[in-house]
């Protein structure tokens, strides 16, 4: 087989929010990419950008050495694998790396049920950082898998993230995701709940990052949300309120009895508030909408 400057093949499912910008970094360094997405028109830019369309998720697998996929949920990928046209027709590609996130069993289940098909290997790799870091090539990304179908993932997945950790078999980087969601999710309740009270008491909302800057209460969501939600500005969502509260329900899901999740709870509940009031695909910012007493 003929092999690209780079050494692989890569193919790509899912160009939307994140995997868009995803592609366009694997383009940019280099890598020969075939992109597939159900809506096609979303792959117009990578298309644009010189990626090859792909008819069909086994169309791609066809053309791919890895495949890689950021869908929206467990059911997706389960489609794109297994369903009509999927990728488990197919024999020839040697891993699957899927950004997506879901629960760490379903990942295991459905790493067991490609490999019976054709052979391929498995690596969960979900990813943190939103848009902007997608943008930038500085995801953070937490890996699963085992050491061999790891060591060939890691070098396509350089171009994507600034930090790449192997965590573990296959499942590990899910569920290290769901820690990073809690933290994650549970920060970002609590940046609404503290401009919401800034903005309540007369200080400037749109002050607070500069005035917190490098104190205990900065971090990078406080500082990316903050000024959108001091200015109701939601365009160009980081990341929607539903995908944080889809992961956020898996964290539940997942939780035993052994699991003390109070503030995950809160901030769950905030967020299917604000789905309720029909912020479910707009940005995670419009979560501050969802308080009572708002301004």
């Amino acid at each position: 087989m003929n092999k690209p400057r780079l050494g692989y093949r890569l193919g790509y499912l899912g160009t939307g929010l994140m995997g868009g910008p995803m592609v366009l970094n694997l383009l940019k360094a280099g890598y020969e990419v075939t992109v597939w997405n159900r809506t096609a028109s979303k792959c117009d830019a990578a298309v644009a950008a010189g990626a090859r369309r792909a008819d069909s998720p086994a169309d791609l697998a066809r053309q791919s050495d890895v495949v890689m996929a950021c869908l929206t949920n467990a059911a997706a990928v389960e489609a794109v694998l297994f369903g009509a046209n999927g990728i488990a027709e197919v024999a020839g590609p040697q891993l699957f790396v899927d950004f997506s996130s879901m629960d760490p069993e379903q990942t295991k289940g459905f790493a067991d049920r490609l490999r019976a098909a054709n052979g391929m290997g498995w690596v969960d790799a979900p990813v943190s950082g939103g848009t902007p870091a997608a943008t930038a090539g500085a995801l953070t990304i937490m890996a699963g898998g085992a050491k061999a179908d790891f060591a060939l993932a890691e070098p396509v997945m350089a171009p994507l993230a600034q930090r790449v950790t192997h965590m573990g078999p296959v499942g590990s980087g899910q569920m290290t995701k769901l820690v990073n969601q809690i933290i994650s999710g549970c920060t970002m309740a609590v940046v609404a709940e503290a401009v919401q009270f800034a903005k309540t008491k007369g200080v400037d909302a749109t002050r607070l990052t500069e005035a917190l800057a490098g104190g205990f209460a900065d971090s990078k969501p406080f500082q990316l949300l903050a000024p959108r939600m001091a200015a109701k500005t939601f365009e160009n969502p980081l990341g929607t309120v539903a995908m944080m509260l889809k992961d956020l329900d898996t964290v539940a899901q997942v939780g035993d009895d052994n699991s003390a999740l109070p503030m995950t709870e809160t901030a769950r509940a905030l967020m299917r508030a604000a789905c309720d009031q029909g912020h479910a695909q707009d940005d995670i910012s419009t979560i501050i909408l969802a308080l009572k007493g708002r301004t």
